[in-house]
């Protein structure tokens, strides 16, 4: 089973990352952004968006079960599967311009 991300929640104070649920992380994030005067730091962000990957890695591993089960319909299975990847893409993505913008900070002469 695919745990849950622990080493981005040492990058902010609040620990986003201790449970993850299924429903309701953006509609909570959100809420929480606009009762701290609406903004939200790097790391929150960061850490929402690792929530919610794993939120989606963990439904498509899910409906995969039921489907196994008989509990689910291929077009579930695929559905799930589908915006689990594109989650991980995203994140993927994100990692790759992260360190390159690390690698071009390090660069810089002082």
């Amino acid at each position: 089973m695919i745990e849950t991300v622990k080493g981005v929640g040492s990058l902010f104070s609040t620990n986003a990352l201790s449970g993850v649920s299924t429903e309701g992380t953006n509609a909570v994030s959100a809420a929480a952004a606009q009762g701290a005067g609406g903004q939200m730091s790097f790391a929150q962000v960061l850490g929402d968006m690792a929530t919610d990957m794993t939120d989606s890695l963990k439904l498509s591993e899910t409906k995969s079960f039921e489907a196994i089960q008989g509990k689910a319909t291929t077009r579930e299975v695929v559905d799930a599967v589908m915006n689990a990847e594109q989650a991980l893409q995203t994140a993927i993505a994100i990692r790759d311009k992260v360190v390159t913008a690390y690698l071009e900070v390090a660069r810089m002469q002082i």
